[in-house]
């Protein structure tokens, strides 16, 4: 008789690996505790819940994690065909509706007769705060993307001079904070820091950072500002828009305060969402997982998804496409083979396993970078590097999966195509 593969919460990986199992054939139970129970961070009752942002990142596979991108669609990502269907403009990187993108997803899990839906270490993550399209000060903002990128005005741009930006990084500092618990550490991801860490690193970090003004152009001075605030739409009508890499841990009265004082074109802003801080868990990866996936202490216990130290969208949903076919090898008796450390599904095992660390690493959660990438053989110039891994990932995923490699072709944004 065929035993259940119980899946333990309906994230990203998990909802990831119960559609790949259940396509296959395998039983699957997804426990997951919403809608009884949410954490503080999770407002919706749906599965694969967009948290964060609504952004999975560039799409450009010459960038670490659009190579990601293109390789779970190769496999045949059940979150990432989700994310093309739920996509909103959003320049080069791959944005999307979040109900739209968690419906459609629940929708499958609740829909597969194989899946029976059960309802039942760390550091901090932050949230960017989001407001309704209708409440910005069109006089104010403008559209426009940096480079034009996409289809070029893909955001809205709150320019600010140098006056109001130092008033601003002012306003961040002394404003009012969320403590943590006298029990807890805060550690942040060093990729999503809030906005007033940043500030507290330099005043001019900000304005090299989630502020830089590069490649945009205020009409209204037709000069460049010293620094902007970007709004990446919500959904493709831009009836709510949020505050690009604007994570923060501010009281929301304090938000509510500095952002309608501070920030040009939000005097009369109206918010969906304020920001905030949620705490994530994490396991020493390499000293708790074996290289085959599963847990050493319980070899029957597989582990996918941010517990596991990858930080990301489309990372975590990586990870529990591992972790299925992991599964799904054993069950029928083969050893699983592992993709290439050169693509970057790869990669990030290496991170997992600690292949790509020195002994005495501090093991942290970390997105794709190339950093975690063999390096390649012969010795590139530093344009021609990105190109080069590109094509090395293509062949060895071909070669992985058994099939011809991907064509190499120029990549445009879905915008951009003809």
């Amino acid at each position: 008789m065929q035993r259940d593969v119980h899946i333990v919460g309906g994230g990203l990986a998990g909802t990831e690996a119960a559609l790949l199992l259940a396509e296959a054939g395998v039983r699957v139970v997804l426990h997951e505790q919403k809608p009884e129970r949410r954490s503080p961070a999770h407002k919706e009752d749906g599965l694969a819940e967009l948290v964060c942002s609504n952004s999975l990142r560039s799409d450009n596979p010459e960038n670490a994690i659009g190579m990601l991108h293109e390789e779970l669609r190769r496999l045949g990502s059940p979150v990432l065909q989700q994310a093309d269907l739920a996509r909103v403009p959003a320049g080069d990187a791959l944005a999307v509706d979040r109900v739209k993108f968690s419906g459609g997803l629940t929708a499958r899990v609740r829909e597969h007769p194989g899946i029976a839906l059960s309802a039942q270490l760390a550091f901090y993550d932050a949230i960017a705060p989001i407001v309704t399209g209708e409440s910005v000060d069109p006089s104010v903002a403008f559209a426009q993307s940096r480079y034009g990128k996409g289809d070029g005005a893909d955001y809205l741009n709150l320019p600010l001079n140098r006056e109001e930006y130092e008033r601003f990084v002012e306003e961040l500092l002394r404003g009012e904070k969320v403590k943590p618990h006298e029990f807890e550490e805060a550690r942040y991801f060093e990729g999503c820091l809030p906005i007033e860490v940043m500030a507290e690193r330099g005043r001019d970090v900000l304005a090299f950072g989630p502020m830089k003004p590069v490649g945009l152009q205020d009409p209204r001075t037709g000069a460049r500002p010293h620094a902007v605030v970007q709004l990446r739409r919500e959904d493709k009508a831009g009836t709510a828009w949020n505050l690009v890499g604007f994570q923060t841990r501010l009281t929301w009265p304090e938000q509510k305060r500095i952002f309608a004082s501070c920030i040009p074109g939000l005097q009369k802003a109206e918010w969906v969402r304020l920001g905030q801080v949620h705490r994530n868990t994490f396991l020493n990866a390499p000293l708790t997982i074996d290289p085959r996936g599963f847990l050493k202490a319980r070899p029957h216990v597989y582990c996918a998804g941010q517990i596991t130290g990858v930080e990301g969208y489309v990372e975590s949903a990586a990870s529990g496409h591992i972790a299925a076919r992991r599964v799904l090898a054993r069950l029928h008796g083969h050893e699983f083979v592992p993709p290439p450390p050169t693509t970057a599904i790869g990669a990030l095992l290496r991170h997992v396993t600690g292949e790509a660390h020195p002994p005495d690493y501090d093991y942290q959660p970390t997105n794709v970078v190339y950093a975690l990438f063999p390096p390649l053989a012969e010795r590139h110039k530093k344009n021609e590097r990105k190109a080069r891994m590109l094509a090395r990932a293509r062949r060895d995923l071909g070669a992985w999966l058994g099939t011809p490699p991907a064509p190499e072709k120029t990549w445009q944004s879905p915008e951009l195509r003809s």
